[in-house]
């Protein structure tokens, strides 16, 4: 692990800052303008296929759009989901059984391509389950419970990521009304490789971290990351520096991991450096099972191609809005403003004012940016306890991005640190201070 000493945890980025967004994410997303036959074959053959349209049945969400935009229909939402499977089947034991989904995000993108928005879903967020069929034709009881446990449940029925993924899409549109086009499934190996392509990532770890669980040791700074480190960071729940322990303390950190693999992959210039694309596109797209429109490399090359406009403040990350279960405070339930949110998602709006405005943190809850108001909405981010008590996670855990500046010559004018995971912010915010 080497130690890098940025002189900003963020920087402003330029208009390619939404090609880096995707291939942190997605890890395919930038291919375009490649001419290579043969890598683009391999990369091809590296990407799993699951066809889900048929398992989810005709009870699904319309596709709102504005019937007078000529890009009606063309926004696109893309579940985003990390197994705990170590990509060669075998799934990491944390005590319970099954395949699990780690991580959920609802990427929307809007239709004429001047917002990237992504949307993080507490896994242990207590949710309605409709019942789900797998590939071979099982099916399971509707039921409530975790979130995360829709995932595990498509898998019991159908023994394949398909029919996981399906699981999870249907309870996503079920949930929402939003209309999922197209999904994306990483595991753990896969992430490792995504990391160790890049050679690393920069990051502000603000204070020291031990989390023997996860494997995890680092000392407070800046420091880049390898991909044990990096997936260590993404997951640590228990230990010294990480928090309380819930899943909501960790997203915070998985979305400022997220900005700091955009922000190094910008960094690198590896949209325009051919062997350095090649090996992260290589190492992303062995670990990624997606439906087969998405698992086109030439589909993937045009839709990062018609994202070049955007930049670093028209993309969002945000935890949805919610507060502890009641009957249950190792569970988090969505608050009114959830609705307001996925409202905006679903017709193609934006999910925070472009203004930035926030919200005041409440002791008990997550919040956001304000929402814009599509139809009238209102919205907040997020918060919240999982496993222990602290409903909000311990604000000295949260780690944030970090990039050295673009130009040698130039400083950016610092701007009100953000906290990840608690409140929504762009790729322009700052997130954490590390000296």
């Amino acid at each position: 692990m080497r130690t890098d000493v940025p002189r900003h945890a963020r920087t402003t980025r330029n208009h390619r800052a939404v090609r880096a967004l995707a291939l942190s994410v997605v890890g395919v997303l930038t291919f375009a303008g490649v001419g290579l036959t043969s890598a683009t074959a391999r990369l091809q053959g590296n990407i799993g296929t699951g066809e889900v349209t048929q398992l989810l049945g005709g009870d699904r969400p319309e596709k709102v759009a504005d019937p007078d935009d000529p890009n009606a229909g063309k926004d696109l939402n893309i579940l985003l989901m990390g197994s705990d499977s170590r990509g060669d089947g075998e799934v990491v034991d944390d005590g319970t059984p099954g395949m699990r989904s780690d991580t959920t995000i609802v990427l929307h993108l809007a239709a004429d391509r001047s917002r990237a928005e992504l949307v993080s879903i507490p896994r242990d967020s207590f949710v309605q389950i409709p019942s789900c069929t797998g590939t071979g034709g099982a099916t399971s009881a509707a039921t409530a419970g975790r979130f995360n446990a829709a995932f595990s449940l498509g898998w019991s029925v159908g023994g394949d990521v398909a029919s996981a993924a399906a699981c999870t899409i249907k309870t996503v549109e079920s949930l929402t009304g939003v209309y999922i086009d197209h999904y994306a499934v990483v595991d753990f190996a896969g992430f490792e490789n995504m990391v160790e392509a890049l050679g690393g990532v920069p990051i502000c770890v603000p204070n020291d971290i031990d989390a023997p669980k996860a494997d995890l040791k680092l000392t407070a700074g800046y420091q880049r990351l390898n991909g044990k480190d990096a997936l260590g960071f993404a997951r640590a729940r228990t230990g010294i520096g990480v928090g309380d322990g819930s899943d909501t303390n960790r997203i915070g950190r998985q979305q400022q991991l997220m900005s700091a693999m955009v922000n190094e992959a910008l960094s690198q210039s590896i949209v325009t450096d051919l062997p350095k694309l090649y090996s992260f596109l290589d190492a992303g797209t062995s670990s990624l099972t997606t439906n087969p429109e998405l698992a086109s490399v030439p589909n993937l090359a045009g839709l990062a191609y018609s994202l070049r406009g955007l930049r670093a403040n028209d993309i969002t990350f945000m935890t949805i809005p919610w507060i502890p279960n009641p009957a249950d405070t190792n569970e988090v339930v969505w608050t009114d403003e959830a609705t307001t949110v996925w409202q905006n998602i679903a017709s193609d709006d934006p999910i925070v004012e472009p203004s930035g405005t926030d919200q005041d943190a409440a002791d008990e809850s997550g919040t956001a940016g304000e929402p814009a108001r599509g139809d009238g909405a209102e919205g907040a981010d997020e918060g919240g306890s999982a496993d222990e008590s602290s409903p909000a996670g311990d604000a000295d855990a949260a780690a944030g991005t970090s990039k050295p500046a673009t130009d040698a010559g130039s400083e950016p004018e610092p701007s009100e640190t953000k906290s990840a995971g608690r409140e929504a912010f762009t790729g322009a915010d700052v997130t954490a201070e590390c000296g």
